[in-house]
């Protein structure tokens, strides 16, 4: 009997969607995904920006791709994607629920905590957490009905298992402003990992896998001096690539983690291990 267990590794004759396909990450996981065989449904509430990534994965692998628009705060325009998925792939295997909220004011995003707003706070909220349990939901319901599994995959962050050395923040720039690590950020992912294990314990009689990724920092345009000051926190001494996150997303979604359900992968260079 021959052995092939890189063959599980295999998604062909899968379909994936991936929301907030067209950002900085998205449009890594979206490609790796192809790579491994998937047919990839981009979703993102950019259009273009998912269309953008639809191509990349058309010209270069001749995986079946296309983008959908989608606001995951919106109940009815997650019901609407997912049913537009359906229609156009004939099924759902893999979810990765990725989209995260971007402000409307950075002001506001970035206010100390004393001066926090509400608003704010639930702005952020509504995509970081309350999107993750629509699309979840939605995708649940077609993964029941197709009477098959799944994998359910939900990005978290570093700073919803740990919380921010704010020493790190001190003359630290992203696309020229002063930035911060946010109370709502941590919150909400904090959130995604408590909803990703109880999906997993819920959902695990029905053969639907849940787990999440959590990634480090990833260089994304940030300046020097968090880069330098984010890296002395970092066992590995750097911060991470994009493409970096992309084997674990590979590996929760495939038949290689078939006995996995409720993990939460960290790819942080070793920063919690500390």
């Amino acid at each position: 009997m021959k052995h092939s267990y890189i063959d599980k590794f295999r998604l062909e004759d899968k379909t994936a969607i991936v929301t907030g396909g067209g950002g900085i990450l998205g449009q890594h996981f979206c490609i790796g995904l192809a790579s491994a065989g998937a047919d990839v449904a981009v979703v993102d509430i950019d259009l273009e920006a998912a269309e953008k990534t639809m191509t990349l994965i058309n010209d270069e692998f001749g995986t079946k791709a296309k983008a959908f628009q989608c606001d995951v705060t919106s109940e009815e325009s997650v019901v609407q994607m997912v049913k537009d998925v359906v229609s156009h792939f004939g099924q759902i295997n893999i979810l990765h629920n990725n989209a995260a909220g971007k402000s409307k004011d950075l002001d506001a995003f970035f206010a100390n905590f004393e001066d926090y707003e509400l608003d704010q706070w639930k702005e952020i909220m509504s995509t970081n957490l309350d999107g993750m349990f629509l699309v979840a939901k939605h995708v649940g319901k077609v993964f029941i009905e197709q009477g098959n599994g799944g994998a359910i995959i939900q990005t978290a962050s570093i700073y919803g298992v740990i919380g921010p050395d704010q020493r790190i923040y001190e003359g630290s720039y992203y696309l020229d402003r002063q930035i911060n690590s946010p109370a709502i950020y941590s919150a909400s992912k904090a959130g995604v990992i408590g909803l990703t294990k109880y999906l997993a314990t819920y959902w695990a009689g029905k053969g639907i896998r849940v787990n999440a990724i959590t990634p480090g920092g990833v260089e994304s345009g940030q300046n020097d001096t968090f880069k330098r000051n984010y890296s002395n926190r970092i066992p590995m001494n750097r911060m991470a690539k994009p493409e970096e996150m992309v084997g674990a997303l590979i590996y929760l979604a495939s038949e290689a983690s078939s006995y996995v359900t409720g993990h939460n992968i960290i790819v942080d260079g070793g920063l919690n291990a500390w």
